[in-house]
């Protein structure tokens, strides 16, 4: 029977493209319209003096939508809603950050005007250390909240209690969902009304069912009456509809969204739910070269980084602990990022390394406190760490510098899950290996979830069992050594 196209709205259907290679198209930071001379100095002085692609155009694209400051005025008109669909390590982060600090600069009184939301606490620090880099000398306060500090001190953090009523002591709030949500009903004083930028980054995994509540409420959040000091009534918010005369006669703050991610789900439901405002995709995609000079762009729904050389391994269940040893020990690969399914199975197999002995391994996931995961990342790209042993919940986002491979020990079983696992490595234009162990039983699945993805040159890397050889004895006797210690 012929499949079904999915319809898709006119603005994913005719995303605005953003070139893929990144070295090639490095753009200038001068060259970027409209950036403010005190942040360009910033850039420089942070060792940045050209743009990714995808920060060139989305940069300008933000700035543009808040030109006539962040207040609207009379007739002024709302804002579009931002999508950027671009891989890994492709500079998300400065895209959103440089604009909105920017437009922020100017702003007289303190209010919670920009709120990021990020799926985990990593990734949450990772984006507040850089707004914080970029907000340092204007004045601006960047707030983070992530359940690292008490309820009562992030409380603190946030509101100040002064005789004439609360005051807001961010203007930019970076967070995760849950705690989120807990100061939206709990905190006195914490309000969104006056929000003009929500930035959902990794937007996929959090339209996922469990978070796309959040989004709700922040929405409504940013729509309620405040009636506390009577004086927040002039900026009443209506909701997004046809202007009035009535709705136009107040300055309106309008509320933009920008949503970020690697693997921007296609699925016009979901994106219905997100209730976007004539929004504007930009994706980058692949120009291939051909033969004859021409170039043809490849519309794969997923990009992958340009530097990234990818492998799989068959094999049998007893072989994965010994390829990763041999890979190891023999083949001498360093700042290496290993995935598994599970947290057991991630604590199973470092307990199982330790054992063996002769290579630096350290475990990352969720079972351990931020601060001890925070010193692994550190030690890990300080090179003291060869091997880091992680769960996909813990590395999701996470810039890690210098990753040299990925090994995915235990096969990822959704193509969103490959795409975030091997965009570790080969980041910023760098490149990086990525290797996949698929027992023979998963094989055909495996290369048919890539293939329908539109990624074709994975290459079959089998490795000989005599390479094993050497490696069963010493193997058995950890093996042993760990059974005792489990006991």
């Amino acid at each position: 029977s012929p499949q079904v196209q999915p319809f898709l709205p006119l603005w994913l259907a005719q995303p605005k493209r953003v070139q893929k290679r990144i070295k090639d198209n490095l753009c200038p930071v001068r060259d970027v319209p409209g950036i403010h001379p005190w942040l360009l100095k910033k850039l420089q002085m942070n060792g940045i003096d050209s743009f990714f692609p995808v920060q060139a155009e989305v940069i300008p694209a933000i700035l543009q939508s808040a030109s006539n400051g962040y207040l609207m005025g009379r007739g002024g008109y709302r804002p579009k809603d931002i999508c950027v669909s671009a891989p890994t390590g492709s500079g998300k982060t400065l895209s959103f950050v440089i604009p909105i600090v920017q437009v922020l600069l100017d702003r007289v009184v303190c209010h919670v005007r920009a709120l990021v939301v990020l799926p985990t606490k990593e990734l949450a620090q990772q984006v507040s250390k850089v707004f914080n880099v970029y907000a340092d000398g204007t004045g601006l306060k960047v707030v983070l909240i992530t359940g690292q500090k008490s309820f009562a001190k992030e409380q603190e953090m946030l509101v100040q209690k002064k005789v004439t009523g609360y005051c807001s002591l961010a203007d930019i709030v970076v967070a995760t969902p849950g705690r989120l949500t807990d100061h939206i009903n709990q905190t006195p004083g914490f309000s969104l009304t006056q929000l003009r930028f929500l930035i959902v980054d990794e937007a996929d995994r959090m339209i996922d069912d469990m978070h796309q509540n959040c989004l709700n409420q922040i929405v409504k959040a940013a729509f309620q009456i405040e009636n506390d000091s009577g004086s927040n009534m002039l900026f009443q918010r209506t909701k997004p509809g046809p202007i009035t005369a009535a709705s136009s006669c107040s300055p309106q703050i309008p509320l933009q969204k920008l949503l970020f991610s690697a693997t921007l789900t296609q699925d016009p439901e979901k994106l219905q739910q997100l209730d976007l405002f004539q929004p504007r995709l930009f994706t980058s995609v692949y120009s291939e070269k051909n033969r004859d000079g021409t170039e043809t762009e490849q519309d794969n729904k997923y990009t992958l980084p340009e530097g990234l050389s990818q492998c799989y391994v068959p094999c049998d269940l007893n072989s994965k602990p010994l390829l990763l040893l041999y890979f190891m020990l023999k083949m001498k690969f360093t700042r290496v990022l290993c995935f598994t399914n599970s947290r057991e199975a991630s604590h199973r197999l470092f307990l199982l390394v330790q054992a063996f002995g002769g290579v630096t391994v350290a475990e990352f996931s969720s079972r351990l406190p931020p601060n001890e995961r925070q010193r692994t990342m550190k030690e890990f790209e300080q090179g003291k760490i060869q091997l880091l042993i992680s769960t996909d919940a813990t590395a999701r986002g996470i810039d890690v510098k210098g990753v040299n491979y990925v090994i995915n020990y235990d096969a990822p079983q959704f193509i969103r899950t490959y795409i975030h696992r091997v965009g570790r490595t080969a980041r910023a234009g760098e490149a990086g290996v990525a290797f996949s162990l698929v027992l023979r039983i998963q094989e055909r699945r495996f290369l048919r979830m890539l293939r329908d993805a539109g990624i074709q040159d994975i290459k079959k890397h089998p490795v000989k069992g005599n390479s094993l050889k050497p490696l069963v004895q010493q193997y058995e006797r950890a093996l042993c050594k760990l059974e005792k210690t489990v006991k």
